[in-house]
């Protein structure tokens, strides 16, 4: 009787070494998690106080220090790898480990929007004054706190906070667009050059994308907490069509244009591009005189799309875009319909209106039957 109760004890104190084991990785590989984003939310703070500022010094600061970003990254890889090897953990350490992989990327991701935003304030320097300043701070106090409230989240493990947390994108997106707007009325009313309108676009963009890597922390929070994925898609939530070409130039613009023409709101029409570069104004123009609801001015790589993993169809413009496809198996459906680019026209005014109509019109073609088709009609 004596043996068997000192086997039960030594059963038990094994048990117990590997439980304080298991929480004292969990716990190492938290204290990377907010490190990380610690560095981030600086980094984004002071963006902010450069842009304000018109300061390089300290763009030049949030550039330099993305590098400890990266580092953390490949060490929170490197420890993740390590747990699972290790611990083989099933269900809750599970999930856990599994959601900082996929929060890992996220978060990195976010200090890359923060270098980005530094680089656009080093060509904004002599920029005097800064259009509409208070609402850059607005969408900063908004997807700064965000941030954190997901992170918060994620290491308190509370879903309720995480759920609370995702409202705020909503917030977010309309800030940005109202943003857009006065930009580019002030560029309009020649406030301020087209040089610079780019840069700022750009800053608001990167702002708003770090509100929606915020959201995916969150829902990576959901499923650890609770088991609860909201990524897939949930009834009524519209199909995703992305358009891509190298530059996210006339091609892949025109042809978001013309499916969010169409008016379907079971639809989402997105573009972007491998290497883009800000709308021309001759195109924009072109496409508000066919009276096409135009897309946003501002350049959107493909890695910036969210939630890219789950766009039901990408269309390949170039051969060039046909590059991303995802590799199988994928639920991705993925379409080439690679034609000559119109932007690259040489000719006088009418060679390149015509290549331009020429373009529309093939564009409006596909676009329409793919529409039809993914009503099933």
């Amino acid at each position: 009787m004596a043996e068997g109760t000192s086997s039960l004890q030594t059963d038990a104190a094994q048990h117990a070494l590997l439980e304080a084991t298991l929480q004292h990785d969990m716990e190492q590989i938290r204290r990377k998690v907010q490190d990380m984003a610690a560095l981030d939310e600086q980094a984004l703070k002071t963006c902010l106080e450069a842009l304000l500022e018109r300061s390089r010094q300290k763009a030049y600061a949030v550039i330099l220090r993305d590098q400890r970003i990266d580092e953390l990254e490949k060490e929170i890889d490197r420890l993740c790898l390590e747990f699972l090897v290790r611990q083989q953990p099933v269900a809750g350490p599970l999930r856990f480990v599994y959601a900082v992989i996929r929060i890992n990327p996220e978060l990195e991701r976010i200090g890359d929007y923060a270098e980005s935003i530094a680089r656009q304030v080093l060509k904004l320097a002599t920029l005097d004054p800064l259009p509409a300043r208070d609402k850059f701070i607005e969408i900063a106090d908004l997807a700064i706190p965000m941030l954190h409230g997901a992170v918060e989240a994620f290491v308190r493990h509370d879903a309720e906070l995480a759920r609370r947390t995702m409202l705020t994108e909503e917030r977010v997106d309309a800030l940005r667009s109202e943003l857009n707007t006065l930009l580019q009325g002030a560029e309009r009313q020649g406030q301020i050059s087209l040089d610079a309108l780019g840069p700022l676009l750009t800053v608001v963009r990167r702002y708003e994308r770090v509100s929606d890597q915020a959201k995916n922390i969150c829902e990576e929070t959901l499923y650890m907490c609770t088991g609860e994925y909201v990524k897939h898609r949930q009834p009524g939530e519209p199909f995703r069509v992305l358009f891509v070409d190298e530059r996210q130039g006339c091609r892949s613009r025109m042809a978001e244009s013309i499916g969010r023409s169409l008016g379907l709101p079971q639809l989402q029409f997105l573009s972007a591009g491998l290497d883009p570069q800000p709308a021309d104004p001759a195109l924009t123009a072109w496409l508000a005189a066919k009276g096409l609801d135009i897309p946003p001015a501002e350049p959107s790589r493909v890695q910036d799309i969210p939630d890219l993993p789950h766009v039901q169809v990408m269309v390949a413009l170039d051969a060039a875009a046909r590059r991303l496809f995802p590799q199988p198996p994928t639920k991705t459906v993925t379409l080439d319909w690679s034609i000559p680019d119109p932007g690259g026209i040489q000719g006088d005014a009418a060679e390149r209106e015509a290549a331009l109509e020429q373009t529309y019109q093939t564009l409006r073609m596909h676009v329409t039957d793919l529409a039809r088709a993914l009503l099933g009609e």
